[in-house]
């Protein structure tokens, strides 16, 4: 008979230490015993207050209502991200969540799109999508399942929040269903002489704590997975050559946009995250093409509201380790490695991989066939999302800095290289089952920097030109028409704290 995992410990805190404790505590239903060590002599980035849609399964998996989220964690709504200054200095794009237009018979909306933008009979194509319209306008609504042949419908969203603060929250959470929380620094990583497995950790005041599974939240330090087990890292900065970022926090904005701002520079990009108590900032840029008081300087001139703070400095290598689980260890966050934030995917990580581990929970036995699937998944997953986001660097028309001539000229990975080639030639877009990001989200991005295919769809040729005219028309003017009836996004807020 197996023997079953009795005792997790968790090293680390911050959003990726506490996003575990509060799931595997639910999840796990006190069948296992939980203890998170963490100090508060280390800080933690706390830069992941975007997230993607699939935030909301976990925190409806870990039990928190929606509003109570929102209030404890100041947290906005998010519909998508608009692009600034990256196809052409002075463009700008928007990608939204959710459907790009609607379903016509066996194409997606955009092929039919293309045609007639072609033809100079369509409008740009944010004005098909009820999120980008949302955004544009500063309304919000959730989406509405009792009105299924509306847009409303088909409303997806997101949040900003303060991963501070919902750390905190997560923290109350998990020990309030049995988690207990040592404070202490680690001295010593003790392993079975015979498996290499970790057997203990010897804290600095002496105490030994034992468990069976480690979880690593240590930060990109790795303690567990990287310094004490030697587990390698990829290192992916040449396809992603940023290693660097400057983060402020502001005043909030007088009129809080639900969307996240990405404006490129001469060697990075800037990041706008709305809040309700204030605003988060940063400029990601490569210390090869970009001092640190340029970008120091780039940043707080490009700031919308007066710094609450000074800008704070960190540093990081684009990657991930080479495996994500070994022996008795799992690295979760920054441990199991980084992909800037420029898709707001980072928490989306840390969620997948404790869901994963959760759906591959293993015994004593360790079964390495078991783990080597765990690695397999969580490779695969990182880097398709890679490969979305080195997209936005290597489809650009910018052409005014040694940084974005690289980026244009790099080679890109094989997967990556076929995406493009496919959609330059007809507009489709290949994906592998299970990628994380949609159809209609490589479409908003690829066009948005200036990808045109070649061609349609030749499919799209059986329609009438008339009628792809109204079928476009219509579906442009119900989106207004819904809307114009919602709440401005402060609004709504506001609304939803009054009734909790």
């Amino acid at each position: 008979m197996s023997e079953p995992i009795k005792h997790i410990v968790i090293v680390g805190g911050g959003s990726s230490g506490w996003m575990s404790a509060a799931l595997l505590s639910k999840l796990l239903q006190g069948r296992v015993t939980i203890t998170l060590v963490e100090s508060e002599q280390i800080g933690t980035v706390g830069v992941g207050e975007a997230t993607i849609p699939a935030i909301k399964l976990f925190n409806h998996l870990a039990g928190i209502a929606e509003a109570d989220f929102i209030k404890a964690t100041g947290a906005t709504f998010k519909l998508g991200i608009e692009f600034v200054n990256w196809k052409t200095v002075g463009h700008s794009y928007f990608h939204a969540f959710g459907a790009l237009g609607r379903q016509w018979e066996w194409l997606s909306f955009y092929q039919y799109w293309l045609k007639l933008q072609q033809l100079g009979q369509a409008l740009p194509f944010e004005h098909y999508c009820i999120a980008s319209c949302m955004a544009q306008q500063h309304k919000f609504m959730p989406a509405d399942a009792n009105r299924p042949q509306s847009p409303v419908s088909e409303i997806a969203y997101a949040y900003h929040f303060d991963a501070g603060l919902y750390a905190r929250y997560l923290r109350e959470l998990s020990e309030q269903r049995g988690v207990v929380r040592l404070e202490g620094l680690i001295s010593h990583v003790a392993r079975d002489e015979v498996t290499g497995h970790i057997r203990q950790l010897l804290l600095d005041d002496g105490r030994q704590l034992h468990g069976d599974l480690f979880i690593d939240c240590s930060g990109s330090r790795a303690l567990l997975l990287g310094q004490a087990l030697g587990v390698g890292y990829d290192d992916w900065s040449h396809w992603l050559p940023n290693d660097s970022a400057w983060a402020v926090p502001t005043e909030a904005l007088t009129d809080v946009p639900p969307y996240t701002r990405s404006t490129a520079h001469s060697a990075g990009w800037q990041w706008r995250i709305p809040l309700q108590h204030r605003t988060g900032n940063g400029l990601v840029f490569s210390s090869e093409f970009c001092s640190d008081d340029e970008a120091r300087s780039q940043l707080l001139a490009g700031l919308t509201t007066p710094p609450l703070d000074d800008p704070r400095l960190l540093r990081f290598t684009t990657g991930k380790r080479k495996q994500m689980w070994w022996g008795n260890c799992v690295a979760i966050g920054l441990s199991s490695g980084f992909l800037e934030p420029l898709e707001s995917t980072s928490l989306h990580l840390v969620q997948t991989a404790i869901t994963r581990l959760v759906n591959l929970f293993p015994d004593k036995s360790f079964a390495q066939a078991n783990i080597d699937h765990y690695n397999l998944l969580a490779a695969t997953e990182m880097e398709q999302i890679r490969d979305f986001i080195v997209a936005h660097y290597k489809v650009t028309q910018r052409n005014d800095s040694e940084y974005w001539r690289y980026c244009r000229r790099m080679q890109v990975p094989e997967p990556l290289a076929q995406k493009l080639a496919i959609f330059r030639a007809y507009g489709r877009v290949h994906r592998v089952a299970d990628e994380l990001f949609r159809e209609d989200s490589w479409v908003q991005v690829l066009l948005g920097q200036g990808l045109s295919p070649n061609r349609y769809d030749p499919l799209v040729d059986l329609k009438p030109e008339a009628q792809l005219r109204d079928f476009a028309a219509s579906t442009a003017a119900v989106i207004q028409s819904c809307v114009a009836q919602m709440l401005k996004h402060q609004d709504f807020i506001a609304r939803l704290m009054a009734s909790t």
